[in-house]
This record gives C-alpha cells, structure tokens and sequence, in this order.
C-alpha cells in the first residue's frame, strides 16, 4: 500500500451555510507530509457513531435532501430548520471534517524512532477527521493493533470502549456500587454487559423491545428490562433494590426515562425502611445522559425526593479526571479485549460515497439500536 502520486485523497466533509443548508461533500485533499513524530495512515474503516451523526447531519431534514456533483465529486444538501440553524450558529460557514475514530496501515512515517516503528503497521487512531482515505497523525495518538487484528476490528476500538471502562470508572469515583444503562442492546452495552460480568458489578439493562431482551439474556445479563413493556416501573424498580444501583447513563436522553430511573431508584431505596421524610430518601440518586437517541426536551416528574442529580456526561472529561496513566491503562485493557470483551459488530459496511447516498443516509441516521455501519474509504464509488 503507498501514497497516491498526487499526495491527495478523498475527505467527507460538512458545511453549514448561513441560509440553512446543510451540505455534505466528498472534496479532495492534499495529504500533509508527516513531521518528525508523525505517520501518514491509510484509513480502511470508520464506524459511524452518534456522535459523529452530530457533526455529520445534526437535526437537519433528510427528506429534504437532494444530491447533486459528480460521480468521483458528490455533494448532498438538506435544510436545516431554523432551530438547528441558530443552535449550531457556530458552526455556519465552516467546513468541517467529520469521523472520530477509525483503523488503517501506517504508509508514510517520519523520522522519529517511535514514528519508524509503525511504517506497515496496522493502528487504531482517535482524532476527529477520520472520514477520509488518508489521515495524518501524531504516532503518540496511534494504537498498534495486535498481529491478525484487521481494520474492522480496530476501528471501534476507542469511543465505545473507553466510555465503558469510562462508565466503570466513574461508578467507583462517585462510590456507586451498581449501575443502569439504557439503549442497553447497542455494541456499546453489549460490550457494557460483559465487562460488568468480569468485574461482578450488577448492571440493570434497559432496552426497548423483546427482541433486545432476548439479545442480552444471550449474553449471560441477568436483568433486563424492556422500557415498553406495561410491567416496566415494578420491574425496574424490583432491579434496582436488588442490585442496588444508584447511578445510571442514559443515551436516550429525551423523554420521561430519566425521570422513571431516577423514580425507580428512590422507590428503591424507600424499601430499606427508615424514618419517613416528606423531602424523600437521603440515598443519592444520579442519571448521566450521554447520548441523544431522542431528540425531545427532558422530562421530570418530581417524584423521587431531593437527593438526586441528572446531568450531560462525556468521556473526554472523564479521560481528564483520570489522567495519562489511567488511560494508558484504559488503552491496553481494550486492546487485550479487542476480540472479546470489547468486540464491535457491524450492520453494513460503505464506501465514503455511499455515506452521501440518501437512502443509505436514512437508515444509518435512524440511530436505531443494533444498526452500526462501518466506512470503508478504500472503496471505490458504485
């Protein structure tokens, strides 16, 4: 594998105009020549995560969309209502590269000796940028994947695992015995599930259909509860007095649930008996919502006493609190799991131009639980 003669490649980019239009392009660029420290990585895939939906299309209106350029050059625009628009007002007239994470060959290296090291070698990377055939990058930033690891496998090897161990991490921080997780049937809480079964921390699971339940229970996970089901609050409530969990991450985010975790945990805690309180239990109870599956305001019904807290949780911030040898640790932790534990698992796999095909757009933006699909920007167009 080598660098093309002109030293360009292709790279997914967004804009967002300051008359509403969202256009998301294929434009070529110059590929950097690495500096002392730095490679030159033939990105081979990239998943698309929530958070790169963020970026990519935000609250834009898909059915709007209209595609137009060239075969080898597509662009597709959308309308972006006018909420969206003053919300990401900081955003209009940028064209911004999208992609958090992803894995490919090292073709270029310069001449620093932990940079030589990598020249062939197959890495993970996590830096923003990574829609694109060619991403230059420090060789600190990179992660050696293990001798027979393919692209596929490294590529997940960052968002999704270090915000499990994140989660873990966070539980023991803030003196929590047991959590909550919602969305629970994703590649995140799959992976979620089997870590808390190596740790043996009790883990209530929420997920939104029979067919999820049935997914997880697969997977050895004790309780799991579906969120539609009329029995949910007892059953949830009968969870979390068992497990006693006081801490939950939400990657719903609108909606009553929340408010229905938060209610589960009090009435939890309200079965340990004690002193009535009108102002409710003195247990702790914390919702972190790190995700935005619904898009509707959250909703809280007051019903869980005082002591409570719900609020935005991200895993750059947790990374912080942790520190360089926390996770060094995290990092090497996911890579001795990277075909177990922490294992991703793929719907579809894409080329960089199909990601700009409508219909192909539709289905990955419906965020729908189970549906992940991995870019492969070696592809060629159709």
């Amino acid at each position: 594998m080598s660098l093309p003669n002109d030293r360009t490649g292709l790279q997914l980019r967004s804009l967002l105009t300051a008359d509403g239009d969202l256009r998301i392009s294929l434009e070529r660029m110059e590929i950097a020549r690495p500096g002392s420290d730095q490679v030159v990585v033939a990105v081979e895939a990239t998943p698309i995560n929530p958070s790169d939906l963020g970026l990519l299309l935000g609250p834009a209106d898909l059915s709007t969309a209209v595609a137009s350029g060239s075969r080898d050059a597509p662009v597709l625009t959308a309308r972006m209502p006018e909420a969206g628009v003053r919300a990401l007002a900081g955003r209009i007239g940028q064209s911004l590269p999208v992609g958090n994470e992803g894995a490919g060959t090292v073709v270029e290296a310069g001449d620093a000796p932990e940079a030589q090291a990598l020249l062939g070698k197959r890495v993970a990377m996590l830096g923003g940028a990574m829609y694109a055939q060619y991403r230059v990058m420090r060789a600190a930033d990179c992660l050696l994947l293990p001798d027979g690891a393919t692209a596929a496998d490294g590529a997940s090897c960052f968002v999704n695992p270090l915000t499990v161990l994140g989660m873990v991490e966070t539980m023991r921080l803030e003196n929590h015995k047991a959590l909550v997780h919602t969305a629970a049937a994703s590649n995140l809480g799959q992976m979620l599930v089997k870590l808390c079964q190596e740790e043996g921390i009790g883990l209530v699971n929420v997920v939104r259909s029979a067919e999820q339940v049935a997914l997880l229970r697969g997977l050895g996970a004790e309780h799991v509860l579906d969120s539609t089901s009329a029995s949910f609050m007892g059953e949830l409530t009968d969870a979390l007095a068992t497990t006693g969990a006081t801490l939950a991450f939400d990657a719903i985010g609108g909606g009553r649930l929340a408010s229905q975790l938060l209610s589960g945990m009090e009435a939890a805690a309200t079965r340990q008996g004690g002193e009535f309180s009108r102002y409710g239990s003195n247990v702790h109870k914390q919702v972190y919502i790190y995700g935005a599956l619904d898009l509707r305001p959250t909703e809280l019904s007051r019903s869980f006493g005082f002591a409570w807290g719900v609020c935005g949780w991200l895993l750059t911030p947790m990374l912080g609190r942790l520190g360089p040898d926390g996770v060094q640790r995290m990092r090497q932790r996911v890579i001795a799991g990277l075909k177990t534990t922490f294992a991703s698992h793929y719907t579809r796999e894409i080329s960089l131009f199909e990601a700009l095909d409508p219909s192909v757009m539709a289905v990955y933006n419906r965020r729908a639980t189970g549906e992940k699909y991995l870019i492969d920007p070696s592809r060629p167009a159709a």
